[in-house]
């Protein structure tokens, strides 16, 4: 357990930040991993049927995918990361001595 002031970090209560803060993580990452994955897989399919197996095509569809999902989901991603750090120092804010 971790001392601050008078009250104390309980293991559950650092338990459950770190569950929030894993589950955050791979949601707020899904919309960059979803898209290439898509655009991966179009381009599989697409060089499946056209028998071209160059190594390098899908590279640079991922890059323009993910960053139009960052583009796009930026604000939505930023939001959810300012609201969890606000909750938390808002919390560590809480637990000095009264």
């Amino acid at each position: 357990m971790l001392f601050v002031g008078a009250e104390l970090f309980s293991e559950s209560y650092v338990l459950g930040i770190t569950t929030q803060a894993l589950y955050l993580i791979l949601i707020l990452s899904a919309p960059m991993l979803m898209s290439a994955l898509t655009v991966g897989l179009m381009i599989s399919i697409l060089q499946a049927t056209t028998q071209v197996q160059e190594q390098t095509l899908s590279f640079v569809p991922k890059i323009v995918a993910t960053f139009l999902s960052v583009v796009l989901c930026g604000t939505w991603i930023f939001n959810m990361l300012s609201n969890f750090a606000i909750r938390l120092f808002s919390d560590i804010a809480n637990m000095g001595p009264r």
